[in-house]
């Protein structure tokens, strides 16, 4: 008897995970990297690098990259990580920019016509961390 009841809160506790496991599972296949380093080598050598191949690699159904802070004029006056954002939306990469942030450095022209979607990124980063989506931060 002691047996089958410790069997059964075994099986009980196994479904319950199970069910909360696929409740999250849509959004643990969302990545959100944030990328706020001003510095060159973080971007060229770990941000952006990692952010493309979780895409094109498909790691992550869904990949955003969010430029924050110091990126933004980092972005603004580097060619080269122009080019290899512009690379990484042809991949499916979805990228942000906060205005705020870009309104700082006099980015936004330049964020924009790199096709980078800026905009207040305060509730919709707020949502996906309420939601789950998995987080980096460079």
């Amino acid at each position: 008897m002691r047996v089958l009841l410790i069997v059964s809160i075994l099986m009980l506790c196994n479904t319950m995970f199970m069910q909360a496991g696929e409740k999250d599972s849509g959004e643990k296949e969302k990545l959100m990297v944030i990328w706020s380093s001003g510095d060159p080598d973080v971007a060229e050598k770990v941000c952006l690098m990692y952010t493309h191949a979780a895409k094109k690699y498909e790691w992550f159904k869904q990949v955003n990259l969010i430029v924050w802070g110091p990126s933004a004029k980092l972005l603004m006056e580097n060619k080269d990580l122009q080019a290899t954002v512009k690379q990484m939306q042809a991949d499916g990469v979805i990228v942000e920019a906060c205005i705020n942030c870009a309104q700082m450095y006099d980015a936004v022209d330049v964020l924009k016509r790199l096709g980078i979607d800026v905009k207040g990124m305060g509730v919709p980063l707020t949502k996906r961390l309420k939601a789950g989506w998995c987080q980096l931060n460079y």
